[in-house]
């Protein structure tokens, strides 16, 4: 699940993907009634403060691809992968492209990002997005998350790994369909196959490279115990680095949790504390040292 979208909520954050306009897009955005306010801690990052979102996605600017719709969490993942022009970068779970598009923006449409999902109907939507929004250095690829280190060993300098996640950062008190399909059960095997993810992550990634691992829960089965799972598990091969993000929504990662004691330094990884505008979000950084 890309976690900057989920059917059920109707957001009022939006991202300026044509970053060499965003002065001219403000204020034709303004001009036409539009109130927006910057959002703290993000570039080209605002919140819809009057009108309705409807209203947002029938402007010109949002037909040409020029803004996009996404939580401000959303956004986060992405600004500490930090992507420049020239980078060569992995989406390992892109669908339906949020953070892909924000990251072509942030690379200026230079360089090359692929795009992978392993579901042929969320591809779809997310070649579409390409397109909308005029993103020429992406390739889309439907593998098995997983099974990406085989066809790209070492190969790139920067890899987002958005991982499906229980998305409990998302649920919403007496709505059934925000946490209908959530259990145990579901839980654990979703850590599981984050764990086999991230694996394959750092094996597509450069020495030297970064990886930046995130999801949309607070479980911590799901959060700082992968990422303490990997770092134990491959000692020496990653280091974990502190997530720096200016916002007060940000609070360091779990120590411990249900008995268990996670790796020393696991409080570099970053929470997000949900608001109005913040979503529920869990970010690590680590670097591939060999």
């Amino acid at each position: 699940t890309d976690c900057g979208t989920a059917d059920w909520l109707v957001g009022s954050e939006m991202c300026i993907r044509d970053r060499s306009n965003a002065h001219k897009i403000v204020n034709s955005l303004s001009n036409q009634g539009f109130q927006i306010s910057p959002i703290s801690g993000l570039v080209n990052a605002f919140t819809l403060m009057n009108r309705t979102q409807k209203e947002l996605t029938e402007t010109t600017e949002y037909k040409d691809g020029l803004i996009y719709l996404q939580n401000a969490s959303s956004q986060i993942p992405a600004v500490v992968l930090s992507p420049k022009p020239g980078d060569t970068v992995l989406d390992i779970c892109a669908a339906p492209g949020s953070k892909t598009t924000q990251m072509a923006a942030m690379m200026e449409n230079t360089g090359q990002i692929i795009a992978n999902d392993m579901s042929r109907v969320r591809l779809y939507k997310l070649s579409s997005n390409l397109k909308s929004l005029g993103v020429t250095n992406t390739t889309t690829f439907h593998l098995r998350a997983q099974d990406m280190w085989r066809k790209f060993p070492n190969t790139f300098d920067k890899v987002l790994v958005d991982v499906p996640c229980s998305m409990e950062g998302r649920f919403i008190e007496g709505y059934e369909k925000s946490y209908k399909d959530w259990s145990l059960k579901k839980v654990a095997k979703l850590s599981s196959y984050q764990k086999q993810i991230l694996h394959s992550a750092v094996s597509c990634t450069k020495p030297g490279g970064v990886i930046v691992y995130s999801t949309c829960t607070i479980s911590p089965e799901e959060n700082e115990e992968v990422i303490s799972w990997f770092l134990n598990k491959h000692k020496g091969q990653v280091e974990l680095v502190d997530v720096e993000i200016n916002s007060k929504n940000v609070i360091p990662g779990l120590n411990d949790f249900g008995g268990e004691k996670y790796i020393e330094g696991i409080d570099k990884t970053k929470r997000i504390v949900p608001d109005d505008i913040f979503e529920a979000f869990y970010v690590a950084k680590l670097i591939k040292l060999n």
